[in-house]
């Protein structure tokens, strides 16, 4: 099986793995905290199920992939469309990637990592425990008008996909992102990514950004989240956002 219509990932993050509640954390600064429990990480454990399309619009092209992980089991389905305009689908388990094709290991699961920190990254700020993380005060806004505090995360240089990744988020009085600066690491483009957090909405206990627009290197982009729900434990109900 051949996906080739692959959305390059815009802002590929430093990890594969996710680290949940429970395992060892370095300290993080107030703002961090104040932050993920406003995206409702103090409710995650309740959340069995998270289904949602990520979508890219920008100078290569306007690409789509819808996503259904449960983050308890590490199962991932990927639904998405070939070259042809057929549709694919695929189903794996993230802790099993070893015994995956080729396409899942390289393409697949890297995209999935991609948008899942775009979707929660507030949550990555507490859960993983080797970026540096620091309040850098009040600073004026990438994009809009004014100021908001500035949290610079920033990881290692020896590991993940890409690198030493730094991700520069400007948060408002009700601590949620406003915008943010993305830096890659590596060569690999894009280099800078600028982008806005806006059109919140609740899916549960989880508060998604649904929109955000910016450049890329400069150019255009627009990068949306829509069809979000997410499934309780104790429910087959789906609660969509809203």
């Amino acid at each position: 099986m051949t996906i080739s219509r692959h959305v390059p990932a815009l802002g590929l993050l430093a990890f594969a793995a996710l680290v949940f509640p429970g395992a060892a954390q370095a300290p993080r600064p107030a703002l961090a905290e104040k932050t993920a429990k406003e995206f409702g990480i103090d409710s995650f454990g309740q959340i069995e199920a998270i289904r949602y399309t990520f979508t890219i619009d920008f100078a290569l092209g306007k690409f789509s992939r819808t996503w259904t992980w449960e983050p308890k089991t590490g199962r991932v389905t990927y639904e998405s469309k070939d070259k042809s305009g057929q549709p694919v689908k695929v189903t794996y388990v993230r802790s099993d990637l070893a015994s995956q094709s080729a396409e899942v290991k390289d393409t697949i699961e890297p995209s999935f990592v991609n948008d899942q920190y775009w979707l929660i990254f507030p949550f990555h700020v507490i859960w993983d425990d080797s970026p540096e993380v620091t309040d850098k005060g009040m600073a004026k806004l990438p994009i809009g008008k004014g100021s908001a505090e500035h949290l610079v995360v920033k990881y290692p240089s020896n590991v993940g996909y890409t690198p030493g990744d730094t991700w520069e988020l400007f948060i408002g009085p009700d601590h949620r992102v406003r915008e943010f600066v993305y830096r890659r690491g590596g060569p690999k483009k894009p280099s800078i990514v600028i982008a806005s957090w806006t059109d919140y909405k609740k899916a549960g206990p989880l508060l998604v950004a649904t929109d955000h627009r910016g450049t890329a290197d400069g150019k255009p982009f627009r990068l949306t989240f829509t069809d979000v729900a997410v499934k309780l434990t104790g429910s087959d109900a789906w609660m969509a956002a809203q």
